[in-house]
């Protein structure tokens, strides 16, 4: 194919690091787009996406020859030239590492576009189309700013690391992401924060979530420490980590004795009781965090001029950095790529691989971002899922749209929680309204139950709320949409309760840190109307809801509505802990039966825990969760 020849239709591709996904575009759009993880069931599953390009091909009904290009999200072979130089810098102490990873750089990993060559070779019949590796942050900026809703923007890209770049900024314009700066490693704000999740006793690459939704709970008493003997932070937002307190660049952990010595103590050990000092460790490392963004943010600004910023990247997923961004007023519009992580350089990656019309028309959309609300992934239609119930002998009813939403939104109203698999799959790691768990946020003990007897994970977990984009004002200070439940906005100060100390006392608690109350009892103050879904902080992750991007998930809350008058429902992903979203109608099933899910709305068809028939008592999947 000449270099120069028109593309159009193109499968993008992530693999071999985590959240391993494919994507697939064409001269009308984004047509499909899944991360492996759903498909194999294996959370955040790295291996080459097999199932998810199977999956996308089909979807687009192409054939691998029907196709222009496949375009792989990142350069390995200078991915390898930093691994390799960073071993080689930090030896001999890197020695065991550098012994358990090379082999597989020296082998194939370095040659990861020709490894992808092969393998859709002996998937396919026929010949494998041009394969195009582009950077990695460059597949980032391409996600963040060719589907989004602006002809030109500042993109901003911030996460661990690609080949070398861990910060970059972008000039989007003329459906062309041209770079402007950028941080190389290893100094990285998501290195930072991973090291703080590390610490704190999670997991990295999963864990980064857990410790944003705790740091409400404590107060940044750390941060100037964090300033002083971990990370320089310069005027325009970039920065350089004090490496002699780290431990990533050695490959094995991210921190060592240079953080005990900083915090007094070894890190938490994983399932151990939280203390103090990791709620104000996770507050101050939040605090942080949104400082260098901000200031990041700024500068993006000064050297674009746009008055638009498009994010991606792992931190990009800090909802509550974002709401700071768009709380500051540094642009006039803010959109996050819902899959900002690694999944979406999938997207990214197939979205620079097009060439010529395709792209530009992607560019006059008139307002309206191109990423269908997300729902890129598979669909099951009410004759595939009723094939299913009847082979599986599942009692359950069949309604029409109008009559399920009316059947749904009373269950909710009196206290039950709903599991609600609707039209396609979200792409990305938020649950948006098609595969999502329900339930009624003005239940002050929603919020644990569902962590603890539904989801089986900490009980300090936040949800998020899903408002009809209509009445969100109402609920939130929110200036803007925020369709993809990625902004944090304050609860808005008509629905906002005057505090009360939990022992029942009668005086008030302005703040988390008046001293009356602390921890985790924080939770047992109700602070709104909605208390479900309004944080410790009187703040809460909004997914706004409009009837033209998701009919079937509006028309329900559209419902509540009307009985309840609160057009406000709390969403969370249909999944447990340790386990991807589901996907299927038989994942949907398996995870109702095993939880404290009280009816499953999949398709047109109402499902009722009473009614089904006993899950085996010998089933002990709850004891099987892995940790993360």
């Amino acid at each position: 194919m000449a270099s120069d020849a028109p593309v159009t239709t193109v499968l993008g591709l992530s693999a071999y690091y985590h959240d391993s996904a494919a994507a697939v575009v064409d001269g009308g759009g984004i047509v499909a787009a899944a991360q492996e993880e759903r498909f194999s069931r294996r959370r955040h599953d790295p291996s080459f996406p097999e199932l998810a390009v199977r999956y996308c091909l089909d979807e687009a009904g192409l054939a691998l020859a029907d196709l222009d290009a496949v375009a792989y999200y990142e350069r390995s072979d200078l991915k390898f030239r930093r691994v390799l130089a960073t071993y080689l810098g930090t030896a001999p102490r890197s020695w065991s590492s550098f012994r358990e990873v090379m082999p597989d750089w020296l082998s194939w990993k370095r040659r990861a576009p020709d490894t992808v060559r092969e393998r859709l070779g002996a998937l396919f019949a026929g010949p494998v189309p041009e394969i195009r590796a582009f950077g990695h942050h460059e597949s980032h900026a391409a996600s963040a700013y060719l589907p989004s809703p602006y002809e030109t923007a500042a993109v901003l890209c911030v996460d661990g690391v690609g080949e070398w770049t861990t910060t970059s900024i972008w000039h989007g314009v003329a459906g062309e992401v041209v770079p402007v700066a950028e941080l190389s490693f290893p100094h990285s704000l998501g290195m930072l924060y991973s090291a703080f999740t590390y610490f704190c006793g999670f997991k990295v690459d999963s864990g980064e979530y857990k410790l944003m939704g705790l740091a409400p709970y404590g107060r940044p008493v750390h941060a100037d420490l964090i300033r002083e003997h971990l990370v320089d932070i310069k005027d325009d937002g970039s920065f350089r980590l004090d490496l002699r307190r780290f431990a990533f660049q050695y490959g094995q952990v991210m921190t060592g004795r240079g953080f005990e010595e900083l915090f007094g103590g070894p890190r938490r050990e994983p399932e151990s009781p939280l203390t103090q000092r990791e709620f104000d460790l996770a507050a101050s490392v939040q605090a942080v965090t949104e400082e260098i963004m901000l200031k990041l943010a700024r500068t993006a600004r000064r050297l674009t001029r746009e008055s638009r910023l498009c994010l991606a990247g792992g931190v990009a997923l800090n909802c509550v950095a974002n709401g700071k961004l768009a709380e500051a007023g540094i642009f006039d519009e803010l959109w996050v790529q819902p899959a900002a992580g690694d999944a979406g350089g999938a997207l990214g990656a197939a979205l620079l691989a097009q060439r010529g019309p395709a792209r530009a028309r992607s560019h006059t959309r008139q307002g309206r971002d191109a990423m269908r609300a997300s729902r890129l992934g598979p669909r099951f239609d009410d004759d595939r899922i009723q094939a299913y119930l009847d082979a599986s002998a599942i009692p359950h009813r069949r309604l029409g749209p109008e009559e399920l939403s009316r059947a749904v939104a009373g269950q909710l109203a009196e206290g039950k929680v709903v599991g609600w698999f609707q039209g396609r799959m979200e792409f990305g790691p938020r649950a948006l309204g098609s595969r999502s768990i329900l339930g009624d946020p003005r239940d002050p003990a929603m919020q644990s139950a569902m962590n603890q007897k539904i989801k089986f994970r900490e009980s300090f977990r936040p949800f998020a709320p899903a408002v009809l984009a209509e009445r969100a004002k109402e609920y939130f200070e929110l200036g803007q949409p925020s369709p993809y439940m990625l902004i944090v906005a304050r609860i808005a100060a008509q629905q906002q309760l005057a505090e009360r100390d939990p022992g029942g006392g009668s005086g008030q608690v302005s703040e988390p840190a008046s001293g009356q109350v602390s921890g985790l009892e924080l939770l047992k103050v109700p602070r709104s109307t909605v208390p479900a879904v309004t944080h410790v902080d009187r703040s809460a992750r909004v997914q706004t809801v409009d009837a033209e991007q998701d009919p079937a998930f509006h028309r329900l809350l559209t419902e509540f509505d009307r009985l309840t008058g609160c057009p406000v429902l709390v969403n969370t992903s249909f999944n447990v802990r340790g386990e991807p979203i589901v996907a299927t109608p038989e994942d949907a099933y398996r995870c109702f039966m095993r939880t404290n899910i009280d009816t499953l709305a999949i398709g047109g068809f109402l499902i009722e825990k009473a009614e089904q028939p006993a899950w085996p008592e010998n089933d002990n999947w709850r004891e099987l969760i892995p940790l993360d």
